[in-house]
């Protein structure tokens, strides 16, 4: 049965350990909204992605960084935001990957962004009190 209105937190530090954890939180929390296995797949990879970036570039893979994920769910809207407070960046500093290149190249990386994106109906990046970086998810639950 679908809950219509959620708030859900979960805080971890930035080791690469801890994503399993996140999964299983989003996942539990998506199914409890109501979504259905491929919407929870997409946003699993979502956010697993928007985190492995924070550990990677915001906190240079150091475990003593703080992550904060912030779940929402009103309105059929299931909004995440997830926010650390490590080195920032210019989302739209990031140039739009050639897919086919990426691939013809066996290219590793450099595809999270583009692909939040996609799997995603809205993504956002925000700076918070001038040293918070947060990046917020969205995803709409249909036939609802």
């Amino acid at each position: 049965m679908k809950n219509n209105r959620l708030h859900k937190q979960l805080k971890i530090n930035s080791g690469t350990e801890n994503l399993a954890n996140v999964r299983k939180f989003v996942k539990d929390t998506a199914l409890e909204c109501g979504f259905g296995e491929d919407d929870i797949e997409q946003i699993i990879l979502a956010v697993d992605e928007a985190c492995t970036n924070i550990i990677k570039h915001a906190y240079g893979f150091s475990p003593d960084g703080i992550i904060d994920i912030d779940v929402k769910f009103k309105d059929d809207k299931f909004t995440i935001a997830i926010t650390d407070e490590g080195k920032g960046f210019d989302p739209k500093q990031i140039p739009i990957p050639d897919v086919q290149e990426f691939y013809k190249q066996k290219k590793v990386g450099g595809l999270g962004i583009y692909l939040m994106r996609k799997l995603m109906d809205e993504v956002n990046y925000s700076i918070e009190n001038k040293n918070k970086n947060r990046v917020t998810l969205v995803k709409y639950l249909k036939n609802a």
